[in-house]
């Protein structure tokens, strides 16, 4: 009988090693045949890196359409591209603020926060390349608004969103100097440009050590005036001005996209980790206090509607 028993057990593993040998090439094969694998087999596999074709920024542009921003099946093919490497072998090596569209600024940012999302080291990817990502961190944030001639977001909502994550990501990320150096000057004393001069002044006066700060600021723009330094330095209020009036625009009553519930709130776990961050709060809850957007928000409709529980509590904390 133990004999029996023992051959038993024997073929029953026997037949689930088989089952699972099996199962394993089954899923092989699946992987094989599918495009995605097939395009990095072309482009940037490390496998078949002798075999490569020349780079193209098509293939950017068709993944981003096909694959990542589709659908609901999204998630999973954006899974499938992080583990063929397709950010650190394709996206970033080809990436060029000059040539860069649209589609090649999202794919980046969208694989980036699905590393994050895994837990997996991101910022040794950006760091091949430390001098393109002054550019690509800039693109990152003019996207994230309107156009200045236009007043249109090129951006959809779900784009927003991921961008908005990806700045999070920066700013939590603020003890690598990649980060650092491109993050600090959106929140340092420079932004106090956009507040209201008696609200500045007031401010001042109360932190000496600021005042002169700030009057060497006044100094080196003086001698040095430039255009984009003055739109980093509002960045952060017309960032905040511009999810007011996303906000303040959801009605009552009737059809609500979940697209912008989603960026709203994410905006204020963008908001509230800001906040938790001493080198980002010291100057940055100032400009939050001088936009009102706590009180704003605790009174939009959103708070009062079904869909808007989580952002609600978010609004309390």
């Amino acid at each position: 009988m133990k004999r029996r028993s023992q051959t038993k057990a024997q073929a029953t593993k026997e037949v689930d090693k088989k089952s699972k040998e099996k199962i394993g090439a089954l899923t092989l094969d699946q992987f094989s045949s599918d495009v995605i694998w097939q395009l990095a087999s072309q482009y940037w596999s490390p496998e078949t890196k002798d075999k490569h074709l020349p780079y193209n920024a098509d293939i950017i542009e068709r993944i981003y359409a096909d694959e990542i921003s589709s659908g609901k099946s999204s998630a999973r093919r954006i899974n499938m591209l992080e583990f063929s490497q397709y950010l650190e072998q394709y996206l970033w090596p080809n990436y060029k603020r000059k040539s860069a569209t649209h589609a090649h600024l999202m794919s980046i940012v969208i694989m980036a926060n699905e590393k994050f999302r895994e837990r997996v080291e991101v910022w040794n990817v950006f760091e091949q390349l430390p001098e393109e990502y002054p550019g690509f961190f800039r693109h990152v944030l003019e996207s994230c608004l309107p156009d200045q001639a236009t007043k249109q977001n090129k951006s959809t909502m779900r784009e927003r969103t991921a961008l908005l994550m990806f700045l999070n990501h920066c700013f939590n990320s603020m003890e690598i100097e990649l980060c650092r150096e491109q993050a600090k000057r959106l929140v340092s004393l420079s932004m106090w440009h956009c507040l209201q001069p008696r609200r500045r002044e007031q401010e001042l006066r109360e932190v000496p050590e600021w005042r002169k700060y700030w009057k060497r600021l006044q100094k080196k723009e003086k001698e040095n005036a430039k255009p984009d330094v003055m739109w980093e330095r509002h960045f952060m209020q017309n960032l905040i001005v511009d999810f007011l009036h996303i906000l303040e625009r959801i009605p009552l009553e009737g059809e609500l996209n979940s697209n912008v519930v989603h960026y709203c709130e994410r905006f204020l776990e963008f908001i509230i980790d800001l906040e938790a961050l001493l080198p980002t709060r010291r100057f940055f809850n100032t400009v939050l206090d001088d936009c009102h957007l706590i009180v704003r928000a605790i009174m939009s409709p959103l708070v009062r509607r079904e869909e808007g529980k989580l952002f609600g509590q978010r609004s309390y904390e």
